[in-house]
């Protein structure tokens, strides 16, 4: 039994026939091969349905129960469908299944749905634009491009072998052209194939020795992408490939010229929604919704976020991972930067100010911003094919409970957030999650667990050979003993953080935590002790202040010997007592080194130790978790997809 075009019926069963066990999940009656095959075709033909994978394992299912086969050209719809649903760490099977798709497209006559194949079988190889594209080859949106457009491989990476690919690519899109003009190929095929070409190039911009050039050069042959596919726009099957091409070209002209790249990027909706695809733009949408923010529209980012969430036909296919990042964006567009801080990664906490990084305002969400935040993490625990998505979503939420000062709750997020890095083995991102945890536990009461947890965070830190930041939670954890009422236990563990400070070479930094240590030694041992930890931290600081790189440090070195001064004044005047003021610098100074790393200054954060931004840095022209061009975090799956089609 083979499969036929849609017109033609193969499969005709008769009164009382079927095969034993030929029935549908629950019971009932047989599936019909014909009819499922039928719609796997349909959900193909619309160019990357997010059920025509489904559709052909159910398909193939049916075919194999009643003795039949499937066509070359069908087996390889079916394959591309299968590819296009690998992401995470299945991603590098989708070279595979692509490649051998275009060999059966090939062998059933279908030359340009095998040239697509060829395509998206070099962009999931092993190439730099391809590295971080582990879920790659298949968001609906983008029938064969990367799930995220700005998923690429490390800012500054490259070599040979991602040009190879392009070079590959570029001759594809030769062969495409040439057979276009012959029919051979139809406009919507060879759109395709110079979209995905245009797909590569973007991922790599940053790694150009001119992005900016090379940038303009791609949005020359973007908009000639755009010429060759708009007269024939009355063609449904032309408006996928159309609004891909437009939706890049927002993309990558929204660093320098947003008002284009909403002109782009609204072109690019209309184009989708035109097209008949009834699942939702996501991409394109995130996008959108990140230059209107960009450009002081965040009251329309929020209505272009929350239809973008809200009843229809498109939402029913909205991806448990889109949903989440979608909740993500929405909330930011409600509460401005804050929170984690810039545009996707940490930042410090200023208690009370109402105030991001870099001193940006806030906008006030109210409980919206926690629900969304919450939810989010909710849908990125389903999706569960990205854990980079849930702890992002987790940092998120953590933070917004700090903000308005719930550390339970906070706390409680954090030792989520933890748990899954000691899971993942992940030991740099574990240290400064734990210190995170170690402030909420002192934030809400409970010092004697923050100094145990700091004390954790800077042994693994020196486990690292981290010796800056070991120092620095070295000092953190004395400072959580001295609240907790241990001042003999305090007094040693700045000694150590003293210690370890110079032995990185930071004199201003060791100087302040010997100031710290006097004090809680006048307390334990009395002041004459106090004293002469104090003149050894007037000679440390005085040291520092000789070989001072710059005027900044200069300047805090001699505010650190102003300070020193005023306390030994302090011990030797008349029923002296432990300074106010000193022991509010030290509780806020964090310990940093002298460079003022550990959030000096009144700042009531945690300095650099806030929860760990799971995403790298992006270039100018890629994408962060928001929708963001050259945002703080380029997306990059490392969770597995474990679904295994059955028509393979």
């Amino acid at each position: 039994m083979t499969s036929r075009p849609p017109d033609a019926r193969p499969y005709d069963r008769g009164p009382g026939g079927g095969v034993p066990g030929d029935r549908v999940p629950g019971g009932g009656a047989p599936e019909d091969p014909h009819a499922l095959l039928d719609r796997a075709r349909r959900l193909s033909a619309a160019g990357g349905h997010p059920g025509a994978g489904g559709a052909w394992e159910r398909a193939a299912t049916a075919l194999r129960r009643a003795g039949g086969a499937i066509t070359p050209g069908d087996h390889a719809d079916a394959l591309d469908a299968t590819a296009l649903d690998c992401r995470g760490r299945a991603g590098p099977a989708a070279e595979t299944l692509f490649s051998r798709a275009a060999e059966l497209h090939e062998r059933a006559g279908q030359h340009g749905k095998a040239l697509i194949s060829r395509a998206r079988a070099l962009l999931a190889g092993p190439t730099p634009a391809a590295t971080a594209r582990a879920e790659l080859t298949g968001h609906p949106g983008h029938p064969g491009l990367p799930r995220h457009p700005g998923l690429s491989g490390p800012a500054g990476h490259s070599g040979h072998s991602g040009h190879s690919g392009l070079s590959g690519l570029a001759a594809l899109c030769e062969r495409a052209t040439a057979l276009h003009t012959t029919g051979g190929a139809t406009t919507a095929q060879t759109a395709t194939v110079l979209v995905l070409r245009c797909r590569a190039r973007a991922d790599l911009l940053d790694t150009a020795s001119d992005p900016a050039a090379e940038a303009a050069a791609l949005r020359e042959d973007l908009a000639r992408v755009v010429a060759f596919a708009a007269p024939r726009r009355a063609d449904p099957t032309v408006l996928g490939p159309l609004a891909d091409a437009r939706a890049l070209l927002g993309r990558i002209t929204a660093p320098d010229d947003p008002p284009a790249a909403l002109a782009h990027l609204r072109a690019a909706v209309a184009d989708h929604r035109g097209s008949g695809r009834p699942w939702p733009p996501t991409e394109t949408e995130l996008l959108l919704a990140g230059v209107l923010r960009a450009t002081g529209a965040p009251e329309e980012a929020a209505t272009v976020l929350r239809t973008a969430l809200g009843p229809g036909e498109e939402t029913a296919l909205l991806r448990a991972a889109d949903r989440a990042r979608i909740c993500l964006a929405l909330a930011r567009t409600l509460t401005g930067p804050g929170g984690l801080g810039g545009p996707g990664g940490p930042g410090g906490l200023r208690g009370g100010e109402g105030r991001g990084t870099h001193g940006r305002p806030r906008r006030a969400a109210g409980e919206e911003e926690l629900t969304l935040l919450t939810e989010a993490v909710h849908q990125a625990d389903r999706a569960g094919e990205d854990r980079r998505l849930g702890l992002f979503a987790r940092l998120r939420l953590c933070t917004a409970h700090a903000e308005r000062g719930r550390w339970q709750e906070a706390a409680a997020v954090t030792e989520e957030i933890l748990s899954a890095l000691t899971r993942d083995g992940d030991e740099a991102a574990r240290t400064p999650a734990r210190a995170w945890l170690a402030y909420c536990c002192l934030r809400r009461g409970e010092p004697d667990r923050a100094a145990r947890e700091y004390a954790l965070a800077a042994a693994e830190a020196r486990l690292r050979d981290d010796r800056d930041d070991g120092a620095a939670l070295s000092h953190r954890a004395a400072h959580a003993l001295a609240v907790a009422g241990a001042p003999e236990k305090a007094a040693r563990a700045y000694e150590r953080a003293a210690d370890l400070w110079r032995s990185v070479g930071d004199h201003g930094a060791a100087a302040r935590s010997l100031r710290a240590r006097a004090r809680q030694a006048r307390t334990a041992w009395g002041a004459a002790r106090a004293e002469v930890i104090l003149e050894e931290a007037l000679r440390e600081a005085r040291r520092g202040l000789r070989g001072a790189a710059g005027p900044g440090e200069r300047d805090r070195l001699r505010t650190e010997l102003e300070e020193i001064r005023r306390e030994l004044a302090e011990l030797h005047g008349p029923g002296a007592t432990v300074s106010a003021v000193a022991d509010a610098v030290d509780a806020v100074d964090g310990g940093g080194g002298s460079g003022g790393g550990g959030g000096g200054g009144g700042e009531s954060g945690p300095g650099p130790w806030l929860p760990p931004d799971p995403y790298g840095p992006s270039g100018r022209y890629q994408v962060d978790v928001y929708g963001e061009v050259g945002g703080a975090g380029s997306r990059a799956a490392t969770a597995p997809r474990t679904r295994v089609q059955g028509c393979v």
